[in-house]
């Protein structure tokens, strides 16, 4: 099958989940052509909240040619909402600027946005979050998404498995990684109650990689894998 409608075969699926069909325009690939024309509209039971990770004076990881991993997690993330929310979906988003939420003034800067980000989460109510992330490793030949889970509730690992599953099924079909319990080093899923995961969404440091996730039509195809994924874990809870 062309890996271009990969994504929309993937959505389709999701008529087994008896979930109500509209006409929509759902919009695909770099050149944001129109590839489709369905989706599908739930009454969504929780909130997702989708975190671009770092943001502001914390760029997170740098590739060997500049690219920020702040940027890309941004603008995946926003990919996220919008798929989402063409679902059914109800979301909040811990950032949609480039920003850190901390005062100028503040030494402990990096802490202060991380406790705005989990004011975020509790802003949301009943709601799942999923972390966005790029991977970096000084061994070029590393690549592939990889999926992390709070410990602190038993659901994360459902939401983690979920999408780490899609990935190989439907983006990545060589990754065999599997999904990994977080350890008290990923601050977030430390501290949240809620079912949350971080997904590394791809490695910086492989050159094959980084081309990939520097192109909107990767991304995009990225934002409906992980939406589709946590559409199908909010929806058979």
């Amino acid at each position: 099958m062309n890996d271009k409608y990969r994504p929309l075969t993937f959505l389709i699926k999701f008529a087994a989940f008896s979930l109500a069909v509209a006409v929509v325009s759902v919009w695909l690939g770099a050149t944001v052509t129109k590839t489709a024309s369905v989706t599908f509209i739930v009454d969504a039971p929780r909130t997702v909240v989708i975190d671009a990770g770092h943001g502001g004076m914390d760029g997170g990881a740098v590739a060997d040619d500049g690219t920020l991993e702040k940027e890309l997690n941004l603008a995946l993330a926003k990919s996220v909402e919008r798929v989402l929310v063409s679902l059914g979906a109800n979301v909040m988003m811990t950032r949609t600027d480039d920003v850190m939420y901390a005062e100028p003034s503040s030494t402990h800067k990096k802490l202060d946005d991380l406790t705005h980000r989990i004011g975020t989460v509790t802003d949301a109510g009943d709601c799942v979050f999923v972390s966005i992330h790029m991977n970096k490793f000084p061994v070029q030949k590393y690549s592939g998404l990889q999926v992390y889970y709070s410990k602190n509730n038993e659901e994360s690992r459902a939401l983690a498995d979920a999408i780490q599953s899609a990935a190989a099924a439907y983006i990545q079909p060589q990754n065999t990684r599997g999904t990994k319990a977080a350890g008290d080093e990923i601050y977030l899923l430390s501290k949240l109650e809620c079912p949350a995961v971080l997904v590394e969404c791809g490695f910086l440091s492989n050159p094959d990689e980084l081309a990939l996730l520097k192109t909107e039509e990767y991304r995009e195809k990225l934002a409906v894998m992980i939406s589709a994924a946590v559409m199908e874990y909010i929806t058979s809870e």
